[in-house]
């Protein structure tokens, strides 16, 4: 389901783009046209200035997962300070819960998350136009708790002609560890697009690199906030799909 609800949110923002460019490009061939003849009775150098302030929105992602996955529960606020043309001092900040089955444990992830890092904006915007396409970096910090709800053991029957085998019913056991932290690094690629005045739209996908990842006594972190399911090489991936609004404080 969310694999699926990754390609959506892919596609949908692609189209959106794709329709915004194009009306902004014949806009601004009729404003290159306009400015053209200004030029021919005036050496006046025409400047465009675009907002620089913070931007706040939210992860429609994850409020979608809300709705569509049980097992989930989560929000993240995400943020960003314009510091130049091209440089943004970023975060995200947020709270997760997160059901994880395997094929022999249940357990349930929770707590707290905050990423704070920057943005460098690689696009060239036209005149007035101020979209994104950036990379990024994050140094992620959560606190969590962890509970194993249920496993099912391996049973020897002690014989040496009987194999090891696993009860049909798992066992139900709800230990919890709470207190437990993990400090991650990722590396971000993402779009934003403003589709009307200060309110935008944007996409990220992140690489996770796992720096340390407490686990609970005898069971391994599989999943924890703000990093998301943990692979064998301690390394995950994430996106976000959003919705923010800049609060200009100055043009420039």
């Amino acid at each position: 389901m969310r694999t699926l609800t990754f390609f959506i949110n892919c596609f949908f923002l692609l189209f959106l783009v794709n329709s915004y460019s194009q009306q902004k490009t014949t806009q601004q061939k009729s404003s290159k046209q306009k400015i053209s003849k200004k030029k021919d009775t005036s050496k006046d150098t025409i400047v465009y200035k675009t907002g620089y302030g913070l931007r706040l929105g939210i992860d429609l992602s994850k409020l979608g997962l809300n709705f569509v996955d049980k097992s989930y529960t989560g929000i993240e606020i995400v943020g960003d300070y314009r510091i130049s043309k091209r440089w943004y001092i970023a975060g995200e900040i947020g709270r997760e819960e997160e059901i994880t089955f395997e094929d022999f444990t249940t357990s349930t992830s929770k707590g707290n998350y905050i990423r704070l890092g920057a943005n460098y904006n690689t696009y060239t915007n036209w005149l007035d136009m101020n979209n994104e396409i950036y990379v990024g970096g994050r140094y992620g910090f959560a606190i969590f708790e962890q509970t194993l709800n249920s496993f099912t053991p391996n049973v020897s029957t002690g014989s040496t002609t009987s194999d090891i085998f696993f009860p049909t019913v798992p066992q139900e056991v709800n230990i919890s560890e709470s207190g437990l932290t993990g400090h991650w690094f990722e590396f971000q690629l993402g779009i934003k697009v403003e589709t009307f005045k200060n309110l935008f739209m944007g996409f990220h996908g992140a690489y996770k690199v796992g720096l340390s990842i407490d686990d609970q006594t005898n069971f391994k972190t599989l999943y924890f906030p703000g990093f998301n399911t943990v692979f064998e090489s301690n390394t995950g991936f994430g996106f976000n799909y959003t919705l923010s609004y800049l609060i200009p404080f100055a043009k420039k």
